[in-house]
């Protein structure tokens, strides 16, 4: 039994509130984030990655010193947050960071956004000073979060997708049958891609939808490979303080500047903590190369941030530990409970074991209720999940699933999603 084990409550959520608190039809009441206006009551919102936790109480105390103190104007740097970040990566993952390197953002997706805008602009002028022009390619491992898409929508890339690929097929028969095969980086494939000319790629670590966290000699020949490409690569590591206990998260800088590879890493406290609405992040550059580079972001990127953002991030980062662990416990638990339930009720589908991260991957593609689950399941269980679809090559038959919730709301989702099953006695 781990530390984060004793905290957990089979009645409480990770800051205490009975989870007879947290039912959805209650949280509509109180909550107005798209999780609960998008669809109607009916439906059960299982999509997008927000917690139904109740925040944690040094973050809640944060904000109401802040609002107290009518402390809501503008920024201009990470101020406090970058010690705090600084010294939770150290703690967490063994990882220095000059603060020198630690630069704000309004969100990851902004970070990632503005890092590709900057190194495009450097490549552009670097070819019109007689060096080899930018090829305008980024590679992107899929599936993967459907943001990724989104965002890159803004910039003149052309997405070059690379599936993952499966690892360890020859053990297939040591599985569980509703469990999916493990998937891992297709290194040959990127590294292809690389030696044709791409100019950035985008890693997910851990990566989205599948809690998958990748190896340390994955990355490290990853950062290889960039190094020898002239490749820009920049992690997303907005889930790796949801890493689960036994896991061990490789943050992909210092691999990257050991290897001479251009990177940096956008992340923030929003998935740890459940604090995407609160709009800060950082960008970190990973060796002094980067951080010259991230000088060149537009003010803007900073001026966005908010402030009652930055401070939710010093207390999550600092004294909001103890809840994390909490909460990748009841993650965990709840991660056993949906593989119990898929396996007695849902014939045909498989689950990524996620190892990181509170979203689960389950393959619907084995199953017969048809070649779109995700219609299918919102329109005649009243299951609002996320549409594989949507995740890039390999994604589609899949539907993602958010795990942060009452157990209780898991049961009722799977019994909802095994009515649209044939029942044995309807089979015989």
């Amino acid at each position: 039994m781990t530390d984060a084990d004793c905290f957990r409550s089979p009645s409480v959520d990770p800051s205490g509130v009975p989870f007879t608190e947290l039912t959805p039809a209650r949280l509509r009441t109180e909550r107005t984030s798209i999780k609960w206006t998008r669809f109607p009551e009916n439906v059960l919102p299982l999509f997008v990655a927000e917690m139904d936790f109740a925040l944690a109480p040094e973050i809640r105390e944060a904000l109401i010193a802040r609002v107290t103190a009518s402390d809501t104007g503008y920024l201009d740097g990470p101020g406090p947050l970058a010690p705090a970040f600084a010294d939770y990566a150290a703690h967490a993952w063994g990882w220095e960071i000059p603060l020198s390197r630690v630069f704000l953002a309004t969100d990851v997706a902004t970070g990632v956004v503005e890092s590709l805008r900057v190194e495009g602009e450097l490549r552009r002028r670097a070819a019109a000073a007689g060096g080899a022009s930018p090829s305008g390619r980024i590679v992107v491992p899929t599936p993967v979060y459907p943001g990724f898409f989104e965002m890159l929508e803004e910039l003149p890339y052309e997405i070059v997708e690379v599936p993952l690929v499966e690892h360890g097929a020859a053990d297939a028969h040591a599985r569980p049958a509703h469990e999916s095969p493990e998937l891992r980086l297709d290194l040959s494939a990127i590294e292809r891609e690389f030696v044709a000319g791409a100019d950035a790629f985008l890693l997910c670590n851990p990566h989205n939808p599948h809690g998958l966290v990748h190896r340390e000699e994955e990355l490290a020949e990853l950062a290889r490979l960039a190094a020898a490409h002239d490749v820009f690569v920049v992690s997303d590591e907005i889930h790796a303080p949801l890493t689960h206990s036994g896991e061990i998260f490789v943050p992909f800088a210092p691999l990257a500047a050991a290897a001479g590879a251009l990177s940096v890493t956008a992340t923030s406290a929003s998935k740890g903590w459940n604090l995407a609405g609160a709009k800060c992040s950082v960008i970190v550059a990973a060796d002094a190369r980067a951080e010259e580079a991230l000088q060149l972001l537009p003010p803007e990127t900073v001026t966005r941030a908010s402030i009652l953002g930055l401070h939710a991030g010093v207390a999550a980062f600092t004294s909001g530990r103890d809840w994390l662990a909490r909460t990748i416990a009841q993650v965990e638990a709840n991660q056993a409970l949906l593989a119990e339930l898929v396996a007695e009720q849902l014939p045909g589908v498989r689950l990524t074991p996620g190892r990181a991260g509170y979203l689960a991957w389950l393959d619907f593609r084995e199953t017969g209720i048809g070649a779109d689950p995700y219609v299918r399941i919102l329109g005649d269980a009243r299951v609002a999940l996320n549409n594989g679809a949507f995740f890039g090559a390999g994604g589609a038959g899949h539907v993602r699933l958010n795990l942060a919730c009452a157990p209780d709301t898991i049961r009722e989702a799977i019994a909802r999603i095994a009515t649209l099953f044939p029942t044995t006695e309807a089979s015989a």
